[in-house]
């Protein structure tokens, strides 16, 4: 028997608002399409941390024995700035700044995305396809919205009608909204507009002369609409249904919405079973943003050059951070949540290095077979990475026991635990098992907390002469102390 028909998976289903037994359409095969970057500036942290959270799930789903078919795309065109039908195609907006042409702009943030994704030790999905490369494809599906009454053409551009789909369909059956109140929430439009009415979305738009990305069409030379090549992608790979659908919370509504609406127009059929939305990455309790200075790059954490870390952190331990709170939820991306993490991180690791030379006994003190099941059970309740993590320190204790005496285990269960150990920790949360550091980065820190320290008892003492000395002659060194509320860190120049 398949190990995926001895475990029962249950998924927060964001279409019907609870968690579902999951079913896939094909017994043994799963089709998981998640919504990749656009790529005109590096991956921010909080898109990582949603394609971490579908490579975690992808991983999972192939270590039940599923056959997993997972489309991940790349938006290369099409996606304008204010998420809607109006601006500038962020990435040629993007080659008129630098003066280079859209695709150096989409091949450098490519490569910046795998890098990143790489160092993360994220698995590759199984395809990973362009907007670009399915012009043909989207153009097709337009037509066939618009033989089927759906979607309207004005002056070379094409548009999905939505009042006339929510005749006979549910427009914001996802993001359960109504149609009545976006109507009422939506200003007037202005008389330049084509649409018929506010609602309605570009499946087509006509290229205005300057506009550098541009294909020749039934309509007009133009661009597809942004939410256009996700339906387009992800049928011409899973099928006209698949099983799973992911992304980010903020593309619930339009952008997937919008891909319900354009399936449902051209197959008659609601396109997916399961949709899944990742929350959001804050930090330090405030949305991160550019502008505010409250915002940092997964290669900064890599390297410790950012005002809001004290050190810098490899990448498993960032990502080990990361999941240790629930995909569901909002994660709130601090230094000391990154310390606290790094800690955890190598009681995990020194725990599974201490298997190969543990002694065993004619009894277990441990029952090693609940505890892995415990562990498919995290797993299995809508992908818990916080439970399974937790589960597994339980075994990180019970080999530290072993080693000291105090607990015992058997050849066959220890061989059982150091199987469930390294599935789960690698295989599955993607850990890489790294050396700890004892760098001369290392050593600094633990110097220049003495002298913090130092300092703080001469200010406790009101010897503020000495308190200043300390805090000059590490400036003059290139190390920057900051004091707050929450006590002293250093940042190096």
């Amino acid at each position: 028997m398949p190990l995926y028909d001895k475990q029962t998976i249950k998924i927060y289903n964001s279409l019907s608002g609870e968690k579902d037994i999951f079913k896939p359409l094909n017994n043994g095969y799963v089709g998981m399409y998640v919504c990749g970057p656009t790529v005109y500036s590096n991956v921010h942290l909080g898109n990582v941390r949603t394609f971490m959270s579908f490579d975690v799930i992808f991983r999972y789903l192939k270590q039940l024995g599923y056959k997993v078919r997972y489309v991940r795309n790349i938006t290369d065109a099409g996606h304008l700035e204010n998420d809607a039908d109006e601006g500038e195609d962020r990435i040629a907006k993007k080659a008129r700044l630098e003066a280079i042409e859209p695709m150096e702009v989409v091949q450098r943030y490519t490569v910046d995305f795998h890098n990143i994704l790489n160092k993360f030790n994220f698995l590759p999905p199984s395809i990973e396809p362009t907007a670009t490369g399915h012009i043909i494809e989207q153009i097709e599906i337009i037509k066939s919205i618009i033989d089927n009454g759906l979607a309207y053409e004005v002056n070379g551009s094409v548009y999905f009608d939505v009042h006339k789909y929510n005749e006979t369909k549910q427009y914001g059956i996802l993001s359960k909204r109504k149609l009545e109140d976006l109507i009422h929430n939506t200003r007037a439009l202005d008389g330049q507009s084509d649409k018929k009415n506010p609602q309605d979305f570009a499946l087509w738009k006509k290229a205005e002369p300057q506009h550098i990305m541009r294909w020749p069409s039934p309509w007009s030379d133009g661009f597809p609409g942004w939410h256009l090549e996700c339906t387009a992608m992800s049928t011409k790979y899973l099928g006209e249904q698949f099983d799973i659908h992911g992304g980010g919370m903020d593309l619930k509504f339009p952008h997937h919405e919008c891909e319900i609406a354009q399936a449902e127009a051209t197959n008659n059929q609601a396109p997916v079973n399961y949709w899944m939305h990742a929350n959001m990455l804050i930090m330090n309790g405030k949305k991160m943003a550019k502008s505010t200075g409250n915002f940092i790059l997964p290669n900064e954490i890599f390297s410790g050059e950012n005002p809001h870390i004290t050190k810098a952190y490899s990448p498993s331990v960032a990502r080990f951070f990361m999941l240790q709170a629930h995909y569901r939820s909002i994660l709130d991306f601090t230094n000391n949540g990154l310390l606290a993490s790094e800690k955890g991180f190598f009681r995990l690791m020194d725990a599974i290095n201490l298997i190969d030379d543990l002694n065993t006994s004619d009894a277990s003190t441990f029952d090693v077979s609940a505890w892995k099941q415990k562990c498919y059970d995290a797993m299995n309740d809508d992908f818990n990475t916080p439970i399974l993590i937790a589960t597994l320190f339980d075994a990180a204790k019970f080999i530290n026991q072993v080693k000291d005496g105090s607990a015992t285990v058997t050849k066959e269960d220890l061989e059982l635990l150091k199987e469930a150990l390294y599935t789960f920790t690698f295989d599955v949360l993607g850990l890489v098992n790294v050396a700890k550091e004892n760098s001369s980065t290392d050593k600094l820190s633990g110097a220049v907390e003495i002298l913090i320290n130092l300092r703080k008892e001469a200010r406790l003492n009101k010897d503020f002469a000495l308190s200043d000395k300390i805090r000059d002659e590490l400036s003059e060194a290139g190390i920057q102390l900051n004091d707050s509320r929450d006590g002293t860190t250093f940042t190096t120049n």
